[in-house]
């Protein structure tokens, strides 16, 4: 028997040496929330270790990113009074303007920082959207709010925005208005692919969501994936920077798809039900937490995404780099 494959298996570093895929903290993009009106930070029932911060826990929060060496930061903001157009969403002294500024403040350049472009969080009927008089989502006026946020948030110092409420022409949208505002340099990120998934559910909880109904007339059917290959073909058009599948486990294959149709990077957003399945597994003892986690991101990775926003970004990090002293 001349062929032995498990040669190269037979040590640490052998194994390390012909690896085939790698995972590095610059590759990792933290999600972060931050609701209006706390004093203390509070935990996020359904995802274990993960809270809605203050603006101060906040700051704490991504200087320990930027330490790490993760890419960058994507906040999300929970006000404490919504309404049906999101009114917060571009008010210059809400509480997601005020976070961008505030942990630009203190990680300048070294860690960038992202922001949701959508009003979701920010509704109290919580669609991303606002609503025509028979309650379907109004396309084109949502997306004219959406060039409003990306600009107040350029303003506020973000790198990066990320438009994710999946309506016709938002990215377009935003990069005129950055564009015409100055801010030609902000980073459009966009959710190119949404899926209206089930792995969503924590995260419902972590933006207080008041969802009433569901999103299923403008996020994606799980089924198709030519439909996503159209929505970031229009997307590139339109100016994005860099395309983004959500949620990512039950979609590598779209991953790979988009992959080999684009040239431009790659993200896929490790989403708070996929976190919370993992987390609740390995709190019974059923599967090993650490393992289960890097063989997570290594996965997506293997997919061909070049960037993955994930809630273990920070711990994946610190546990990588104790490992490497």
């Amino acid at each position: 028997m001349q062929q032995r494959p498990r040669r190269l298996r037979t040590t640490a570093a052998m194994r390390a040496m012909v690896g085939e895929t790698s995972l590095e903290p610059r590759q990792l993009i933290l999600p972060m929330f931050v609701a209006e009106g706390l004093r203390e930070p509070r935990q996020i029932s359904s995802m274990p270790g993960v809270v809605q911060h203050t603006l101060d826990t906040l700051r704490k929060a991504a200087v320990e990113a930027a330490d790490a060496g993760l890419a960058g930061v994507m906040l999300f903001g929970v006000p404490e009074h919504k309404d049906a157009r999101g009114s917060g969403a571009i008010d210059p002294d809400g509480i997601l303007t005020n976070a961008i500024r505030a942990v630009r403040e203190e990680v300048g350049d070294e860690c960038l920082v992202m922001s949701d472009v959508c009003l979701d969080e920010f509704t109290d009927h919580g669609h991303c959207g606002v609503l025509t008089a028979s309650g379907a989502v109004d396309n084109d006026a949502t997306i004219e709010i959406y060039a409003q946020m990306a600009v107040l948030h350029a303003e506020a110092g973000v790198h990066a925005v990320g438009p994710s409420g999946m309506m016709d022409g938002q990215v377009g949208a935003i990069r005129e208005a950055l564009d015409a505002s100055g801010a030609s340099d902000v980073v459009i990120l966009a959710y190119s692919v949404k899926y209206a998934s089930a792995f969503y559910g924590p995260f419902r909880e972590a933006v207080a969501s008041t969802l009433k109904g569901n999103r299923r007339t403008y996020q994606q059917d799980p089924a198709n994936i030519r439909e996503a290959l159209r929505e970031v073909a229009l997307d590139v058009e339109q100016g994005a920077d860099i395309v983004m599948v959500k949620p990512a486990l039950g979609y590598l294959d779209v991953v790979r798809a988009i992959r080999e149709a684009v040239d431009l990077p790659v993200a896929a957003y490790n989403v708070s039900g996929e976190y919370a399945m993992i987390e609740a597994a390995a709190a019974n003892g059923w599967i090993n937490r650490d393992t289960a986690i890097n063989e997570t991101l290594t996965g997506i990775r293997r997919a061909g995404a070049d960037v993955i926003l994930s809630y273990w970004a920070l711990d994946w990090a610190t546990r990588l780099r104790a490992q490497m002293r």
